[in-house]
């Protein structure tokens, strides 16, 4: 998914925001469920489910807690940059062990959430391949210490 202008997409109804809410309370929840809370049938919300997908309204994930996983450090990249930000969110993103990146305003042009398996492993993603990147001229790394909060339910508008 590059940072490329996407064509503004179509406002969603009132039935898609539902199926949007009962998925964020529970991603698991079949369609069967989904369609008996918001008066469609299974079939019909499976259709708006991946329209929602492809469209990339949403995306259906199992989310973990890395240090679970094995992954002993994550952190989040403030990236101050000169050029077009685009390119550079694009180079980002294609790093494997980038999860997040966002074009900002502020001290930052660009933030990086990055997990990986050691400091080690840090050290070599910031040093060797994000300060690379051409239009990079300075990284500051917040480097997590504990998950306090994470969670994707907010609701629709």
């Amino acid at each position: 998914m590059g940072c490329v202008s996407k064509p503004k997409p179509t406002p969603l109804d009132e039935v898609s925001k539902a199926i949007v809410t009962e998925l964020q309370e529970d991603g698991r929840r079949s369609y069967a469920a989904i369609g008996k809370a918001v008066g469609l049938s299974e079939a019909a919300v499976r259709q708006r489910v991946q329209r929602l997908v492809d469209g990339g309204v949403m995306q259906i994930v199992a989310v973990t807690d890395p240090i679970e996983l094995g992954f002993a450090r994550q952190a989040m990249i403030g990236v101050r940059a000169t050029g077009e930000l685009e390119p550079i969110a694009d180079a980002l993103a294609e790093l494997r062990e980038v999860d997040y990146v966002v074009i900002t305003a502020g001290s930052y042009d660009l933030l990086a959430e990055v997990v990986c398996e050691s400091d080690a492993d840090l050290l070599e993603i910031i040093s060797q391949r994000i300060r690379t990147i051409p239009g990079v001229t300075a990284t500051e790394t917040l480097v997590y210490l504990k998950l306090c909060k994470q969670t994707y339910s907010w609701g629709v508008r």
